[in-house]
């Protein structure tokens, strides 16, 4: 059946096409398998909560008529302004609007959120745009620009502030300007479109225009919400739609409630954060978590933006997933927001999760695959200007960022066809990883670093589960020696390092884990497979230090790559092409939506011919012992490129089929 919703109907009716739904909420409540929902173009000012799932075979449609026209928002047209002082205007809010979550007194916060200020779950609006809360009255009667900010001064300047009196909110804005000239909102719900109930599942949400909700931090040990998402269900797909203005996240893959370890780590303090999180882990198994149950969901062709958290949060909930061809970019960019918990995507478990044609930039940290990146791929993706812009303030709050970090994972994960253009391009604070055919433009930081809980005296290992392949039963823990690294037809090229980096890296004395140099040189002295096998035979216990080989570096392995503009090539690599003569230069011309690689590298690249790398030329994983494969198990050959188009039998290095390819547009919306 087809029902049909229209906010410009004269009032509600049975659903048909001639008596449409005023409400998308109204359709929700009734539709049933196979059932498809058309919005018409509006603006829809409500929570809509899906109360029945659909099947495998016969989903629930929900469908913008025009994409992008039917806008579902979490927020409220602020009226009603008194002028207070100089600039400063004032509203005031009957708490009866809000029910039982106000997010003018619920402040975020949660696990590993580190932020100093405590700042709420709300947001206020001009014109679209998000305006700077502040603590004081005062700072909003006499603004100054954010210095952590990575906008324009004149954005980051315009101010909101929020007190209560008695049962009314009141909320003062300075945007220097009288705001009932703009068009002024607030958000008001935690959720746009996201079920109060745990598996309802097989639900597509097809070209709306989703913003401006409260929702709140979403870390790994706590129901994670978000503007839209599936809440702990399978088979959801979400596609064609602009996602924005989240407080936190803004598509939430994530973890259902587990009430008795809801922010444990944060609300007792009694065990480490990383410990809760083993426990959450179990403790979703011991309840049914299973391919079965859970994920198995697409995430395809959406604009997802200005988000203060995540743009995409996940942790279990997106497991056997494929997020393809988004546009992801502007998260947490006002930084007001601090932790462990932010990036373009951000996701723990993505156990055979497939993120591929995705265009990620200006994020404070591009993706953030954190424990169980088990089966991972990130293919064909183009990542650039994930690291902060020059003359903001630098904290260790956020750090500096990068395009990509796996963080306490065992994998397989594999990075293949990617283009990685921030200064900083990986952070690498896992073992089990393969780079294929990257271009790959900035270092390498935090290699032998960043596996510990940061014990000051005493040693504090971080265990983290691998699995059993392609499933969420866990096979074992273990903790990290590094390495078990692969490098194949890769080209590095040294961009040039900020100043304001070198100096936020002495300042916090950590030289060490911030490595500025380009290439593989970062793993000098580990050992290759072949090196490191030498140590293994027979078991015998008189073996003078017998035990000792188990917790050294695992190996790194390396051939095919190419380096320029200084980049170094590691010490394992007998066959590296190391150009001392040119000067490369890279940046992106075009448009952000069809930005286009502007260089000269295709035209002094070596006439060097490479091997076709395989699955089998990458071997398993140290821990999990599982190749690096496809979710079925059936091999990968990288034969096929950035684009798609199919490689010669002898390669030329880096994500492009041949030289002339480069002319094409990287990524069209």
């Amino acid at each position: 059946m087809i029902y049909y919703v229209s906010e410009k109907a004269f009032r509600s009716g049975d659903g048909t096409k001639e008596r449409p739904f005023k409400k998308i909420s109204e359709a929700a409540k009734i539709a049933k398998p196979g059932d498809e929902v058309i919005v018409s173009p509006g603006v829809y000012r409500e929570y809509v909560d899906p109360a029945n799932a659909g099947t495998p075979d016969s989903r629930i449609t929900y469908r913008s008529e025009v994409k992008g026209g039917a806008v579902i928002t979490g927020a409220e047209m602020l009226t009603g302004w008194e002028h207070y002082e100089g600039n400063t205007y004032v509203a005031h809010i009957g708490n009866g609007l809000f029910g039982d979550y106000n997010p003018y007194t619920t402040v975020v916060k949660g696990d590993w959120y580190f932020a100093e200020l405590p700042v709420h779950t709300g947001e206020v609006y001009v014109d679209g745009v998000q305006l700077y809360e502040v603590m004081k009255k005062e700072e909003v009667l006499n603004p100054e620009p954010a210095p952590m900010s990575w906008e324009p001064k004149e954005v980051s300047i315009r101010k909101w502030y929020t007190e209560q009196d008695g049962d009314t909110t009141l909320i003062y804005v300075n945007i220097g300007d009288d705001p009932t000239k703009h068009n002024m909102e607030f958000n008001v719900r935690r959720n746009c479109f996201m079920p109060s109930k745990e598996g309802i599942g097989y639900i597509t949400v097809s070209g709306f225009t989703i913003k401006q909700a409260a929702t709140t931090w979403a870390p790994p040990t706590a129901y994670q919400d978000g503007m839209v998402g599936p809440h702990w269900s399978k088979g959801w797909i979400i596609e064609d739609c602009e996602i924005s203005d989240s407080r936190c996240s803004g598509i939430s893959l994530g973890k259902y409630l587990q009430p008795e370890d809801e922010n444990k780590w944060t609300r007792f303090g009694l065990k480490d954060g990383t410990q809760t999180q083993r426990d959450c882990v179990m403790q979703a198994i011991n309840e049914g978590w299973s391919k079965e149950t859970v994920g198995s969901h697409i995430i395809r062709r959406c604009h997802i933006h200005h988000c203060g958290q995540t743009g995409i949060v996940g942790h279990m909930g997106g497991v056997f997933s494929i997020i393809e061809d988004n546009h992801i970019h502007n998260i947490n960019n006002k930084q007001d927001l601090a932790g462990a918990e932010i990036g373009g995507i951000k996701m723990h478990a993505a156990i055979d999760v497939i993120f591929r044609r995705n265009h990620i930039h200006h994020c404070t940290r591009g993706m953030w695959l954190d424990w169980q990146a088990q089966g991972t791929r990130v293919s064909q993706n183009l990542f650039h200007d994930n690291t902060p812009p020059k003359g903001i303030r630098i904290t260790s709050l956020l750090g500096l960022g990068e395009d990509i970090w796996v963080e306490v994972s065992h994998g397989p994960t594999l990075l293949d066809n990617n283009l990685f253009l921030s200064p900083l391009s990986m952070r690498i604070s896992a073992q089990g990883i393969a780079c294929v055919h990257n271009l790959i433009g900035g270092a390498i930081t935090y290699v032998d670093a960043g596996v510990e809980n940061g014990g000051a005296y005493l040693p504090t290992p971080r265990y983290t589960p691998y699995h059993v392949p392609h499933e969420t039963d866990v096979a074992g823990f273990m903790t990290f020696n590094h390495g078990d690294m692969r490098f194949y037809n890769n080209i590095f090229v040294q961009q040039d390092i900020l100043q304001d980096y070198k100096d936020y890296v002495k300042e916090i004395k950590e030289e060490k884990e911030y490595n500025f140099v380009c290439g593989l040189s970062v793993y000098d002295g580990y050992p290759t497979t072949e090196e490191y096998l030498k140590n293994f035979g027979p078991w015998k216990f008189s073996d003078e230090g017998a035990k000792d080989k188990y917790y050294e570096h695992f190996p790194v392995d390396a051939s095919g790559n190419l380096y320029f503009n200084g980049a170094k090539s590691g010490d394992m690599e007998k066959d590296a092409y190391v150009d001392e003569t040119h000067k490369v230069e890279l940046s992106l011309g075009g448009s952000i939506e069809e930005p286009v690689l502007v260089t000269n590298l295709y035209d002094i690249l070596p006439d060097k011919a490479e091997k076709t790398i395989s699955t089998k030329t990458l071997g398993q994983a140290f821990e999990p012992e599982m190749r690096f494969e496809n979710p079925d198990g059936s091999e990968i050959v990288f034969n096929e490129d950035y684009f798609g188009d199919h490689r010669d039998v002898c390669p030329i290095a880096g994500p492009f089929a041949t030289r002339g390819q480069v002319k094409k547009e990287l990524f069209r919306e």
